[in-house]
């Protein structure tokens, strides 16, 4: 499926307004195309664009993944996932630099951003992303950003936030928190001070209930 091809069909599912429906969807591709589509290159084209319109496009299967963490794109054949077994490449690639382009723009749209040359960077938060993971719809932070501060083209990250599943009680009986600095840190928090929560990604900075 041709990038103008896609453009045209974008443009005219905007203007109708209606919901992206698969049929939906093919008929505009049968009508942007002049009719000359089969059903089987109708069928092609229409899976092609969903991942331009739909959720995290190409990347939703790996956001959908048991234990993924983050996702990261440096380049349109540079696609790498982290699940908890370490930052490793994958087998996912975009058509083009404008392709990846394409979706860091829609996602920023989603999260109410927006992401342009005037504003070549962007975070936010997305919901409701992935519905085919197992537990539900996901939690995602989103940050993007564009040349030319990214000199070698358009760069994602997409980090899956989880669920809270530790406390401070239960990091003080795993041993990970001693209880000197368990009651300095209740202390800190009922004295309503200030204070700066750092480790490593994935290390619970943002979800463990304090």
């Amino acid at each position: 499926m041709s990038a103008p091809l896609i453009d045209r069909v974008r443009e005219r599912l905007a203007a109708e307004r209606a919901a992206l429906r698969p049929s939906i969807v093919a008929a505009a591709i049968r009508a942007e195309s002049g009719g000359v589509l089969g059903d089987t290159e109708v069928l092609s084209s229409l899976r092609e664009l969903q991942t331009e319109l739909v959720g995290a496009g190409i990347l939703e299967p790996l956001l959908c993944a048991p234990g993924t963490t983050d996702v990261l794109v440096t380049a349109p054949d540079a696609v790498f996932v982290d699940d908890g077994r370490g930052l490793r490449q994958t087998s996912v690639r975009f058509a083009d630099e404008a392709a990846v382009r394409r979706l860091a723009q829609r996602l920023a749209l989603r999260a109410g951003r927006r992401l342009d040359e005037a504003q070549p960077w962007v975070d936010g938060h997305l919901s409701s992303v992935g519905g085919g993971h197992p537990d539900g719809p996901l939690t995602v932070r989103v940050h993007a950003v564009l040349p030319p501060i990214a000199a070698a083209g358009t760069c994602l990250s997409l980090r899956v936030l989880r669920p809270a599943t530790q406390d401070l009680d239960a990091l003080v009986a795993s041993g990970a928190i001693d209880a000197e600095a368990d009651a300095l840190l209740r202390e800190i928090i009922a004295s309503r001070l200030a204070f700066v929560v750092s480790g490593g990604t994935g290390a619970g900075n943002t979800t463990t209930h304090l």
